[in-house]
This record gives C-alpha cells, structure tokens and sequence, in this order.
C-alpha cells in the first residue's frame, strides 16, 4: 500500500508500512500538523516522510501494546517531540489541524485497542482486517469483548468508510460486511 489517501478539510493520510511484521504506519497531515499512528518499527523511513510532507507532529496514536504498533514510538517522540497518547478514553476527541477524530475504545484484539475514527473513515489497528477480525488467542485478547466490539463498529461506522487496518490493503465497511457472505 503505498498511495496517499486524501480526505475532506484537506486531511492526508499517508501508509508506511514497517517492521518485519508489515504493520500499516500511518501518517496523517493537515495543513501544518501531522499525526502518526502505529510507529512499529523503522524510525528513520516515519520522520524521512515526516520531512517530505514539512509538517510539526502533534501527536503519536498507538492503537494498542503489541511490539509492532510501537517499537519506534519512543525515538519518533524524541525526534519530533510530539505527544504520546495513551490512557485514551471512548468518545474522547483529537484535533489535528482543521479535523476532529473520536477516539474508539475498540478491545478484543487486546484490552487496550483502540481506533481512530474520522470523517468517512477509521483507522483500525488490528480490530478489523478485510476478510476478519484481529486476534483474539494472544495475552489482552478476549472473543466475547471483540464480538460486543464488531457489533459496535456495524452500528457506527458508515458503510462507505475506508478502513484503514493494522495490516494489509484498505477497504470500506461495506467490503468488510460483504466479506463473510
């Protein structure tokens, strides 16, 4: 995945997929300010497209404690000073130039999962992949929570809205639903 998403009040979102686990960083850029989500690994290939796009980052959003969603998230914070945010809670919202996202408590995967939902899209981490769900048999995960947290996501996500995963291509809603017919 390697093209550049634009969305409305000009928000980009940019993939950068890192690690040995191919885990989806995002970088998200309006106007000036910048937002990366699930710095898992490979600093220097973030902050090299950090550079490119000339923005200030703002915040570092991780969507849950797996190794390969935040290994490079404490020399990133270092480098661009920006904020770690972590101890989130469900409905709280992010501003990031002139956009607003609402933070999803989203566990299953893990406890802690959480997403990020914007104006006609959400950035899953490892709840939602085109063809599933993330993991649950791993430490933190939990099939009942996940279940409670799918049913959640068909009731308040859109059916157009692009997914962006933890890993792997992007997809709407609707794919997602279709994909277990």
């Amino acid at each position: 995945m390697k093209e550049k998403f634009s969305h409305k009040n000009n928000l980009k979102i940019i993939p950068i997929v890192v690690g040995p686990l191919k885990t989806n960083c995002y970088l998200l850029v309006s106007g000036k300010e910048g937002m990366v989500v699930d710095p898992g690994d490979d600093a220097e290939k973030i902050i090299q497209e950090i550079e490119k796009e000339s923005v200030s980052i703002k915040y570092i959003f991780i969507t849950h404690g797996h190794f390969d969603h935040n290994l490079a998230k404490d020399k990133l914070q270092r480098e661009t000073k920006g904020q770690i945010l972590t101890n989130l809670k469900d409905g709280q919202i992010v501003s990031l130039g002139e956009n607003d996202f609402s933070i999803l408590h989203t566990p299953g995967h893990t406890q802690d999962s959480f997403s990020l939902k914007g104006e006609g899209f959400l950035i899953s981490g490892d709840v939602l992949f085109l063809r599933g769900h993330g993991r649950t048999d791993l430490p933190g995960g939990n099939q009942e929570k996940i279940e409670e947290t799918l049913e959640k996501l068909r009731k308040n996500i859109a059916k157009e809205a692009v997914i962006y995963p933890g890993h792997g291509n992007c997809f709407t809603m609707q794919e997602w639903e279709n994909s277990f017919s």
